[in-house]
């Protein structure tokens, strides 16, 4: 559930940062949390989400769009986008995470804070970047160099 949580946080921090177009400072981080104590391995896991998705914004989104066949990045709906941001961070760059676990946690976000469609949407295209073999493309598994 702590990392559920994080996720959660992390979502409402890309959130925000996509509607205000506002960079990540430690302003935003700090404001983000004020008035909200939480534990620091729950912020910590939010900061690593974060930092490391708008790090590797670019590839990230290129993973998205290619998976995402016929679907723009701005036609989506914004949380479900950042949904899709977040957890193909996961996938792609966190080999101690299963994919089934990330999809999973994405696909409750979704039913959480997005809309009735959503999670089918969503739990499309991050089975095509779990499993890159399914995609019209010559990406491969392994696509990107995963952090430890």
């Amino acid at each position: 559930m702590k990392r559920r949580r994080s996720r959660e946080y992390a979502l409402q921090i890309l959130f925000q940062l996509d509607m205000t177009g506002k960079a990540f400072t430690p302003e935003v981080w700090d404001e983000f949390w004020e008035g909200n104590a939480e534990e620091a391995d729950v912020k910590d896991f939010t900061r690593d989400i974060v930092a490391n998705t708008l790090n590797n914004i670019k590839e990230i989104d290129d993973i998205i769009k290619k998976a995402a066949e016929n679907w723009s990045l701005e036609r989506m709906a914004m949380i479900d986008r950042n949904i899709l941001r977040a957890a193909t961070y996961e996938l792609s760059y966190r080999t101690d995470i299963p994919s089934s676990v990330v999809i999973n946690e994405a696909l409750e976000i979704a039913k959480k804070y997005s809309t009735e469609e959503s999670a089918p949407f969503i739990n499309g295209i991050l089975d095509k970047i779990a499993h890159p073999e399914h995609l019209k493309t010559d990406m491969k598994k392994g696509h990107m160099k995963k952090k430890k």
